[in-house]
C-alpha cells in the first residue's frame, strides 16, 4: 500500500474494488471494464501477492527463485512496457524482478536476465515462444497467468500462440483475463483454460451502460482526404489542447502525416510497424516526457497505453469497427479526466461509420460535411478564429523528437530498406561496382559496342578514351568511307538456302 500511496493511488476504481477480493482469494477472474479505469492494478496486485519477492521477510536461507512465478501476456510491445512499469512501481519495496520480453530487441539482454532470475515476465506471444523453444524461458513454476487485452490478441491472430503458452503452464495456476470488450471468442477461450472463473463487469455509477466513457466529448465530421491534414493542423491549435494522439489506418499514411505536421511546425513523433523498435521507443519516451505533444500512430498504440495529459484523440479516418473506436478514444479521459475525440469520415467510409454509430448509440448517423474553413469546426473544438494550418513560430516551444536519445537496442529482423541513392557506396541504379573496375561512384557505365567481334565507333571502351571525330564520322549512315557490311541474312528458296551479303552503300 505504501508503494501505491507514493504513486498517488489512494482510492480504488470499481473494477479494482470488485476484482481484488476475488483474485486475492486465488479464484480465476474475467475482468471487464471501460478503458482507463485501472484494470492493470486489478491483476497486478493479486499477482504480486502470490509470489515470493527478493525483499520479502522469509526464511533466512531462502534464495530468490530462478524461474518466473508470474506471466503476463499482452498483444503489443508498447503495452508490454507499460504493464511492466506499473508492476515495478507497485512492488518497489518488495523488489520484484520484472522482465519485459518482446520482438525487435536483441535476445542477449533478455536471456541474461532470465539466467540471473526473474519473478514476473511480461511479454508478447511471439517472443515468449521463441525463448521457450530455445530453452531460455521455463514456465513450469508459474503461479499466476494473466491475459491482458485478450480480444486484441485474438484479432491479431495470436490464438494458436496463446494456447501453446497456456499449455506450458501448470494446471493449478491462477488465471486472470482482462479486456474492455468481451466477444464470444474470448469467452470460449476462458471456458477452455480457466477453472470456474468469476466474470466481473464493472460499471461506474456515474457512467451509463455503454462501452464509452461519458467524459469524452465526441465529434464526427464528413471530410475530403485532400483537406484532412489542414483540418488536423487547425485542431492541434485548439484552446487548452494537451498531448494528442492521431490514429491512422496504415503505416505509410501515419508517416506521411507525421512528416506533414512536422513541416508545419508541430512537435511530432510517430509509432508504426515500419519503424525499428528503437525509433518506436524514442517516440514514446519523447511523448511521455513532453518533448513532443503529438503522436501519429497506427493501432499499435490503441491498446492500454496510459499517458498523463492526453486531451485529444483524432481518428484520421473511420475505424474498422466499434471495438477499434472504443479502444482508440479510450486513450483520453483516463482516471477521471476529460477529453475530446474527433473522427474524420471519408465519403466512401460512410456506410461503415453508420454501423459503428448505430452499435455504440452515437448521435452522428449523418456527419456534417466539414472543411478546414468551416465555422462549426472552429466553434465545436474551440479553435481561435483566424487560425491557419501552420503553427506560429512563437508557439514552437517544445524540444522535438530529436531531443530524445535514440537507443541502440541491437534490433533483430531484416534491416529497413533505405531510400534509393541514400547509400553513398552505390550508384543510383542500385548495382554495386565491381572490385578493381576503376569505376567511380555516380558515373554512368561506358560499354563497348561490337559487331561481328570487331569494335564499332560511337562508344568508348569501359576504360578507354572517347571516340575521335574521325571514328564517329566513319559510322555515319550514307558515308562510304567507313562502310561495314551488314549482318548476313539467309533466304530460303524452295527448301534451299541462299546466303547474301548486303553493303551499307545500298
Amino acid at each position: 500500500m505504501a508503494d501505491l500511496a507514493h504513486l498517488g493511488i489512494t482510492e480504488a476504481f470499481p473494477i479494482q474494488e470488485l476484482t481484488l477480493p476475488v483474485a486475492l482469494d486465488g479464484h480465476d477472474v474475467i475482468g471487464q471494464a471501460k478503458t482507463g479505469t485501472g484494470k492493470t492494478l486489478g491483476f497486478a496486485l493479486p499477482l504480486l501477492e502470490r509470489l515470493v519477492a527478493p525483499n520479502d521477510p522469509v526464511h533466512p536461507d531462502h534464495e530468490p527463485s530462478a524461474t518466473p512465478q508470474a506471466l503476463v501476456v499482452v498483444p503489443t510491445r508498447e503495452l508490454a512496457m507499460q504493464v511492466a512499469n506499473e508492476i515495478r512501481h507497485a512492488s518497489k519495496t518488495r523488489g520484484a524482478r520484472v522482465l519485459t520480453v518482446y520482438g525487435g530487441r536483441s535476445y542477449e539482454p533478455q536471456v541474461e536476465a532470465l539466467e540471473a532470475g526473474v519473478d514476473v515476465v511480461v511479454g508478447t506471444p511471439g517472443r515468449l515462444l521463441d525463448l521457450v523453444e530455445k530453452r531460455h524461458l521455463h514456465l513450469g513454476a508459474i503461479k499466476t497467468l494473466v491475459l491482458d487485452e485478450a480480444d486484441e490478441m485474438l484479432d491479431m491472430g495470436f490464438l494458436p500462440d496463446v494456447e501453446r503458452i497456456v499449455a506450458l503452464t501448470p494446471g493449478d495456476r491462477q488465471t486472470m483475463l482482462f479486456s474492455a470488450t468481451m466477444p464470444g471468442d474470448v469467452i470460449a477461450l476462458a471456458r477452455r483454460y480457466m477453472n470456474q472463473p468469476t466474470h466481473i463487469r464493472a460499471i461506474d455509477p456515474d457512467e451509463d451502460n455503454s462501452q464509452l466513457v461519458k467524459r469524452v466529448q465526441q465529434h464526427a465530421y464528413r471530410t475530403h482526404p485532400v483537406d484532412k491534414a489542414e483540418i488536423v493542423a487547425r485542431i492541434l491549435q485548439s484552446e487548452g489542447r494537451g498531448h494528442t494522439i492521431i490514429f491512422c489506418p496504415t503505416k505509410r499514411q501515419a508517416q506521411k502525416l507525421a512528416d506533414d505536421l512536422s513541416s508545419r511546425g508541430f512537435a511530432v513523433g510517430s509509432v508504426h510497424g515500419d519503424l525499428g523498435q528503437g525509433a518506436r521507443e524514442q517516440a514514446m519516451r519523447a511523448f511521455r516526457n513532453g518533448k513532443v505533444d503529438v503522436l501519429v500512430a497506427t493501432d499499435v498504440a490503441a491498446r492500454g497505453i496510459d499517458i498523463d495529459g492526453i486531451t485529444h484523440v483524432v481518428n484520421y479516418s473511420c475505424p474498422d469497427d466499434e471495438k477499434n473506436y472504443v479502444h482508440r478514444i479510450g486513450r483520453t479521459a483516463r482516471a477521471g479526466a476529460t477529453g475530446v475525440a474527433v473522427t474524420l469520415v471519408d465519403w466512401q467510409d460512410l456506410p461503415r461509420w453508420i454501423l459503428i454509430n448505430k452499435t455504440l448509440g452515437l448521435p452522428f448517423n449523418d456527419p456534417v460535411e466539414t472543411y478546414s474553413t468551416s465555422p462549426h469546426l472552429f466553434a465545436d473544438l474551440d479553435i481561435p478564429l483566424g487560425t491557419k494550418g501552420e503553427l506560429p513560430k512563437a508557439q514552437r516551444t517544445r524540444e522535438g523528437l530529436d531531443a530524445e536519445v535514440l537507443e541502440d537496442l541491437g534490433e533483430t529482423g531484416k534491416a529497413r530498406r533505405q531510400p534509393r541513392g541514400s547509400d553513398p557506396g552505390r550508384p543510383r541504379g542500385g548495382s554495386k561496382p565491381s572490385e578493381g573496375s576503376g569505376q567511380k561512384t555516380g558515373q554512368s557505365r561506358n560499354r563497348q559496342r561490337t559487331r561481328n567481334g570487331s569494335s564499332v565507333g560511337g562508344a568508348a571502351t569501359q576504360n578507354g578514351p572517347a571516340p575521335t571525330a574521325a571514328t564517329a564520322t566513319a559510322t555515319a549512315p550514307g558515308d562510304g568511307a567507313g562502310d561495314v557490311p551488314r549482318r548476313r541474312r539467309r533466304r530460303r528458296r524452295g527448301g534451299s538456302t541462299e546466303t547474301t551479303t548486303e553493303s551499307n552503300t545500298a
